[in-house]
């Protein structure tokens, strides 16, 4: 069956062997983006939580930084999604995952996450080392 014969439910369940070969490349940089991105926030908080401070955190903060302007340029919605909608994959990255709805409330509750991890960072300063 072609695309253009699918319904919509069915062009967002596209599986891996139906995707053109750009657009597995991109799904699966999406993919390393988005658990490289939720490794950081999780290396945010645990520098916040231990008063760490490092190269690391700094690389965290600014991966998500980046990532905010991104969310803000795309209005809210992963600026990747219309990349990859054209290379042909329908699926959002967070849908791979979980439900359509609480895929859509991923990148509200991801920012809240976020910003209070930085302001956890921000509010507790480094450890002093004896």
């Amino acid at each position: 069956m072609g695309h253009a014969q699918r319904s919509q439910a069915e062009l967002t369940q596209l599986g891996w062997s139906e995707l053109a070969p750009k657009a597995r490349a991109l799904r699966l940089a999406h993919i390393v983006i988005a658990v490289v991105e939720l490794s950081g926030l999780g290396y945010i908080w645990v520098c916040a939580l231990q008063r760490r401070r490092d190269r690391w955190l700094a690389g965290a903060l600014a991966a998500l930084c980046a990532q905010g302007v991104g969310i803000v340029i795309g209005r809210g919605n992963c600026p990747l999604g219309p990349l990859q909608r054209e290379l042909g994959d329908p699926t959002p990255c967070f849908e791979l995952v979980l439900p359509p709805r609480a895929a859509k409330a991923a990148f509200p509750v991801l920012l809240v996450v976020t910003l209070a991890a930085m302001v956890s960072v921000a509010m507790r300063p480094p450890a002093k080392h004896l």
